[in-house]
């Protein structure tokens, strides 16, 4: 298959795939008009009047995993030099930066990295964050993204410290295909125990995002969706994504969300879920049966760009206004040269009331040439 050759390009190569009967993924608003100034949450909107609502920090740039989409382990090796401690910003500047985004109208923080669990002392942060309040008083909306290995051990001590909800990645129920996914032949078995302790500990809803690569893992489909709605976690299928330079994306490795919605809904009725808020990325479906409900993520096949109101701190303290920056606004200069609160809160202001991103609307054979952050960097 040929690479896309612009917006139009996708537009038709996604209508050749699309299968009959399955309409578009609900979530997906690239048409709709800018929030009405009544619904805006307070704080500045971006030139597309997108207001900041999810917060997504990475608390270090280390993982134990070496998946084949984000960090090959042909590049990423053993010796491969992770950030220095010293850059890597400290419990207490996160915190600060995380109370700054809130009162600009951040109501999400999910924790990334890398895999944050490799971050030592974790549930300290976490009742950090926990503590900070929106302008109205709310609570915070605390989750973390995680790749299951530890969430055994640090499942509850996370819970009892404030954390709300996590979502696990898993790519597959065989352990030779997740082997294959993860580049280092980690078991199956041990996530789904880490997701057991997740339930355990009342961190729910679980979600699980499996992204699907052609040829690799799309058979797992399938029964990925079947021990979901046995187990009671949401799946989240992610079309394999263009993100950074290191994992060899080609278009035609794709598996589109519509195909996935039409794979699952020939086993099992569907019916389209109305997205929980505005800036939603997953489309939502829901099992006619009412066996719960499942997630499509298609930020390749269908932009939701128009809609995006996510911002990221990367390990290092730099600030992120799309998953496919070329460059960061360096936050860590700042906070680290005594700048108050009240100029740190201007500047990200100014940044988001600049912010113009819609890469993957864009997407063409001129963009993907682009120089991009890894996402392991920028924490996903």
């Amino acid at each position: 298959m040929q690479s896309a050759g612009g917006t139009s390009g996708l537009r038709r190569w996604y209508r050749r795939v699309a299968l009959p009967g399955i309409g578009p993924v609900p979530g997906y608003h690239a048409g709709m008009d800018a929030q009405r100034p009544s619904e805006r949450r307070p704080g500045p909107t971006d030139t597309l009047g997108r207001p900041i609502h999810d917060l997504r920090i990475s608390v270090t740039d280390r993982c134990n995993f070496r998946c084949t989409y984000c960090m090959p382990k042909e590049i990423f090796g053993q010796d491969y030099a992770f950030l220095p401690r010293d850059q890597v910003l400290s419990f207490e500047e996160i915190e600060r930066t995380a109370r700054i985004f809130v009162s600009l109208g951040v109501a999400k923080l999910r924790i990334t990295g890398g895999e944050p669990l490799v971050r030592r002392d974790l549930p300290d942060l976490i009742a950090m964050l926990a503590a900070i309040r929106q302008p109205d008083g709310g609570e915070v909306d605390l989750t973390l993204t995680t790749n299951g290995s530890a969430l055994r051990a640090l499942a509850r001590p996370l819970a009892d410290a404030g954390l709300r909800r996590v979502t696990v990645s898993l790519d597959s129920l065989d352990d030779t295909v997740f082997g294959a996914m993860n580049g280092i032949e980690f078991p199956v078995e041990r996530v789904l125990d880490g997701i057991d302790a997740a339930f355990e500990a009342g961190l729910s809803p679980v979600k699980v995002n499996m992204v699907v690569r052609r040829g690799i893992n799309e058979s797992s489909v399938i029964p990925m969706a079947r021990w979901a709605r046995e187990r009671g976690a949401i799946l989240r299928f992610i079309e394999y994504m263009d993100v950074g330079h290191s994992n060899g994306w080609r278009l035609d490795e794709v598996v589109p969300a519509d195909e996935l919605v039409a794979t699952i809904a020939a086993v099992w009725p569907v019916e389209p879920a109305a997205p929980g808020y505005r800036g939603e990325v997953a489309g939502r479906w829901g099992y006619a049966d009412g066996g719960g409900e499942f997630g499509a993520i298609s930020s390749v096949t269908q932009p939701f760009c128009r809609d995006c109101t996510r911002a990221r701190i990367s390990a290092e303290g730099k600030l992120y206004t799309c998953l496919f920056a070329v460059d960061g606004h360096d936050l860590r200069a700042m906070l680290r040269s005594g700048a108050p609160d009240a100029e740190l809160t201007e500047t990200i202001a100014g940044i988001w009331t600049r912010r113009g991103d819609r890469y993957s609307e864009l997407r063409s054979a001129a963009t993907t040439t682009l120089p991009k952050i890894e996402m392991f960097a920028m924490g996903g």
